[in-house]
């Protein structure tokens, strides 16, 4: 089985190279098949308004994109091992675009061959402490998702000395998803629940994180607000913690206003629910800014990738954000939550303007991130192609 599979991912990788150069002028690499999520908006564009062919390269045998019929995308499957590794040593394209950070640290070299490689962001937060040390480094340019990341990006390329990358003022396209879909909906299912609210508690995954460290505690304190609540944990504590599972689903399971969500299809489902509880993942500010509504913060210690992060004078924008669009609670003061969550509940009108306006200063070009993308991939694909670009790569 594995020899076959092996077998399928190089016929693919062949067949990619066997394209003619202008065919794979841009190519889109997928980690898994949740990429497409970030990736799509800048797609359209280029295959649409702008009539580029692109390839995309996916590690995922179960990626969706594989069953796209569209002459403009070519798809292709390399899995993860060796062959990925030899797809990216010998690259000849003009551009990459990746949502897959770390580029060169790992087994993901760059290419052997000249090659334009760009970033995009799959979260809105900070650059310096959620990611590793270098993790953007080797990147030649970055769609930046707000102010944030332009300013953490220059201040690490002057702390360290590192040559000044390509930095595109784009915004986020999982947001412009959300808030196309949320205006596509009836009024019905976006507005607020009259009565019994429903919540959501749905944490990041780690050591530090909220659920694995005062799962049991919290979960009795919400369900005493009266609300629905529902516990969706991270995909990695799905996957690593199931005895914690079990014994939340244990004890609250036969109470009807508890509700654990394992389904790795509903991970994205954010629009029915009037609150969100969470501690340091960037989908709290998915849900605050693609629906307009408060998030009760946790603050268990920080979630750092990166221990030199403080040597980057810029507070991470989870830090500086959190307040803006929602409340912050001790874990030694659990029993305020109710309180605090009646307060958020209440104070709908205020808390919904706050969180526009913060919205507005931490994302660029809110609607229109796709466009903007694509436009400077386009761009670059075709000076590139015809030895115009006045660049390095």
């Amino acid at each position: 089985m594995i020899f076959a599979s092996l077998i399928r991912e190089w016929k693919e990788l062949s067949r990619f190279r066997a394209l003619e150069p202008r065919l794979r002028s841009i190519v889109f690499y997928a980690e898994d098949s949740s990429s497409w999520t970030y990736f799509e908006p800048i797609v359209r564009e280029l295959t649409g308004a702008l009539g580029k062919q692109i390839c995309y390269v996916t590690s995922s045998k179960d990626d969706q994109i594989l069953d796209l019929n569209e002459e403009s995308i070519r798809t292709f499957c390399i899995g993860s091992g060796t062959v990925r590794t030899a797809f990216f040593l010998s690259l000849e394209a003009d551009i990459m675009v990746m949502t897959m950070p770390d580029l060169g640290t790992f087994h993901i070299k760059r290419s052997k061959e000249p090659v334009h490689y760009v970033y995009v962001y799959h979260s809105l937060v900070s650059s310096h402490m959620s990611y590793r040390r270098g993790a953007f480094d080797q990147f030649d340019a970055i769609l930046c998702v707000g102010p944030h990341h332009k300013e953490e990006i220059r201040a690490t390329e002057e702390l360290y000395g590192l040559e000044p990358k390509i930095l595109i003022e784009a915004g986020y396209g999982r947001l412009d998803s959300i808030l196309e879909f949320e205006a596509s909906l009836p009024s019905h299912l976006t507005d607020s629940h009259s009565g019994t609210k429903r919540v959501l508690v749905a944490p990041s995954w780690g050591e530090n994180s909220l659920l694995e460290n005062y799962g049991p505690e919290l979960v009795e304190v919400l369900l005493g607000t009266g609300h629905h609540i529902t516990v969706r944990p991270h995909v990695m504590v799905i996957r690593h913690r199931r005895r914690l599972l079990g014994r939340l689903q244990q004890r609250f399971g036969p109470n009807p206003n508890f509700a654990l969500d394992l389904s790795l299809g509903s991970q994205a489902v954010m629009h029915d629910y009037d609150l969100l509880v969470a501690d340091w993942g960037g989908s709290a500010f998915e849900y605050a800014f693609g629906l307009e509504r408060p998030v009760l913060f946790v603050d268990v210690p920080r979630k750092v990738f990166n221990p030199e992060y403080e040597r980057i004078t810029c507070t991470p924008m989870e830090v500086q954000a959190r307040s803006e669009i929602g409340d912050i609670v001790s874990p030694d003061r659990l029993q305020e939550v109710p309180d605090r969550i009646e307060s958020l509940l209440e104070d709908t009108g205020v808390r919904k303007g706050r969180i526009i306006e913060a919205r507005s200063r931490w994302v660029y070009n809110l609607g229109s991130s796709g466009k903007v993308g694509a436009e400077y991939i386009s761009r670059k694909a075709d000076n590139l192609s015809n030895g115009t670009d006045p660049g390095q790569k």
